[in-house]
């Protein structure tokens, strides 16, 4: 991230000044050049909002520092839960040291298929299940309308499947029998060497 900060958002923000300070110069003079640097200033300033949600993205919540995968996930879904939805957190009582990629994945992906329940399901209810052998099993199942048939992939289902990807892992979302939808994620916790 420091790379990032240094290398490729700091110089971006520096040239945005420096184009800002000619525009200014030439304000009196040339009113045409000042609109094609505005242009060029908001065309530059979209790319470098794009870098720094990017970076964001990138961190660790401090939610799993503070309180841990499982903690934190209560946290969410008491946070999620209003308007009658119902969701509950199932996951051993005592977890051990988890990879941190394997922690943010699972926070992240999590996070993103309660926002899909809250947004798309009409459920009453959710359960987030985590269980623990060789890899991290998530499982988040509502009571909602499911999937819709010939449905595409938004991009909260995209982003959930390239983090599992990252990690050799597997994602499987699907429509339960009965009415609702079901995420199965399953996240090694030791990566294979390339």
């Amino acid at each position: 991230m420091r790379r990032d900060l240094h290398d490729g958002l700091g110089p971006q923000l520096a040239s945005l000044t420096l184009t800002l300070a000619a525009a200014r110069e030439l304000l009196r003079h040339d009113v045409d050049a000042v609109d094609m640097l505005i242009q060029e200033l908001a065309i530059h300033t979209q790319a470098a909002i794009a870098d720094i949600r990017r970076v964001v993205y990138d961190l660790r919540p401090p939610a799993l520092d503070d309180l841990g995968l499982v903690l934190a996930l209560c946290e969410q879904a008491a946070q999620y839960s209003h308007a009658g939805l119902q969701i509950a957190v199932q996951a051993p009582e005592h977890l051990p040291p988890l990879p941190a990629a394997v922690e943010v994945a699972a926070y992240r992906i999590v996070q993103e298929a309660l926002t899909n329940v809250i947004r798309h399901a009409q459920a009453r209810t959710c359960t987030v299940c985590l269980t623990l052998g060789d890899a991290l099993d998530v499982a988040i199942r509502d009571d909602g309308v499911g999937l819709p048939p010939g449905g595409r992939a938004g991009v909260g289902l995209t982003s959930m499947r390239e983090r599992t990807a990252e990690l050799g892992g597997t994602c499987r979302i699907e429509s339960v029998p009965g009415g609702g939808t079901c995420i199965r994620v399953h996240l090694p916790l030791h990566q294979e060497e390339a």
